[in-house]
């Protein structure tokens, strides 16, 4: 390699870590101050062309529109998240409230009765062992029962937890009330606002900054579209699986998993192994089994479609697709399981259209079929 080729290589390299760098400082550090204000303006974005449309229609000013719709918008997701605290906590106090039966029930008959077998079988071979495991028997019960008893202490650790979120909870409706405020007028003059922002650029700039707004807009909408068929496709899965199994409501229950399967650390696995280990708990063993046998199918065909799925409608090979999206759930969580392969998808397209120069063109995958031929708007 040439003194010239390893300046270039160098400078390249630098200016990368740079451009990574400064990701990375705006996703950890000055993201979280503005969210509220970019939560307002995706929801303005998301509400543009309806408002727009009701306008026309209705002969109505577009700011009675906007002010509407985003009265609607905000009504019905508080609503849904109302409903969905309600469901959820009435569920877990419910689950709660049946562990002392459940280990009564279940857990100390079992425990018991293997104990007792144990006496007979000591009893036979050594009888100096009886009292060793006497007191064992003795220490584990005595465990579980302040582990039962214990749960009480938890709900007080909730009662302050809840205290503690009620100290944070001022400032959570100040971000609330801000993002609220903001989408009221951003959602107003968003067309003043675009072109504004337009303005302060020129030339190439802001011939740029369109072409990565239609790029990451449309990838994010196809990264949507892949996560719904991923968990389609685990749905169907389950419901199969769960059907088979003998499960009631198996459809339901299928449903329920598949949307908790989003979540990048819970995942499927946060609901199936907990009710195999309480299935097994309580004695059905072969049900445990098959539960645990229908997770395990589930997993590895997620883990095998999953990058392949998302990698070939973004344009990345497949273990780039899952490298991006371990490393990005690690540093950012859910933020960085999508942003870090869309990241990666605008640096093959911006690379690949001569507007950067980091890589040999499509080294990191090809084209996207959905975004690679978009071309920049204004909206």
């Amino acid at each position: 390699m040439s003194t010239e080729k390893k300046k270039k290589f160098i400078i390249d390299v630098t200016y990368l870590a740079l451009v990574l760098a400064l990701g990375y400082v705006a996703l950890k550090y000055a993201l979280p101050l503005l969210m509220p204000f970019v939560l307002a303006f995706v929801i303005a974005y998301l509400l543009r062309r309806p408002i727009r449309f009701l306008s026309r229609v209705l002969h109505v000013p577009k700011g009675l529109v906007a002010v509407l719709l985003v009265v609607l918008t905000y009504g019905v997701i508080g609503l849904l998240l109302a409903l969905a605290g309600i469901r959820l906590t009435a569920t877990v106090t419910g689950l709660v409230q049946q562990i002392p039966s459940f280990y009564s029930r279940y857990i100390l008959p079992d425990l018991t009765e293997l104990f007792t077998w144990l006496e007979e079988l000591l009893s036979r071979l050594d009888p100096s062992l009886m009292s060793t495991l006497q007191e064992l028997q003795s220490q584990l019960l005595n465990m579980l029962g302040q582990l039962v008893s214990g749960l009480s202490a938890l709900l007080l650790g909730g009662v302050s937890m809840a205290t503690s979120l009620a100290t944070s909870l001022p400032g959570f409706l100040i971000r609330l009330l801000l993002m609220v405020i903001s989408t009221f007028f951003i959602a107003i003059d968003y067309e003043k606002i675009v072109r504004f922002c337009l303005g302060c650029l020129q030339g190439s700039t802001r011939r740029v900054v369109l072409q990565i707004k239609t790029y990451v807009v449309g990838t994010l909408f196809v990264c949507i579209r892949s996560y719904a068929l991923i968990m389609s496709i685990t749905f169907v899965e389950l419901s199969v699986g769960l059907s088979i199994i003998g499960v009631r409501r198996a459809i339901l229950v299928a449903l329920l998993i598949a949307i908790f399967d989003i979540l990048p650390v819970l995942g499927t696995g946060g609901i199936m192994i907990p009710w195999a280990i309480l299935t097994a708990l309580g004695g059905n063993l072969p049900r445990a089994l098959a539960l645990l046998v229908v997770y395990v199918i589930i997993t590895i065909i997620r883990n095998i479609i999953e990058p392949r799925i998302v990698g070939a409608q973004i344009g990345l090979h497949p273990v780039l697709t899952l490298i991006s999206m371990f490393v990005g759930n690690h540093l950012f969580g859910i933020v960085g399981l999508f942003g870090l392969p869309i990241l990666l998808s605008l640096l093959r397209y911006l690379n690949d259209t001569g507007t950067i120069s980091l890589f040999p063109a499509s080294a990191l995958g090809k084209p996207g079929p959905e975004t690679a031929g978009s071309k920049p708007n204004h909206e």
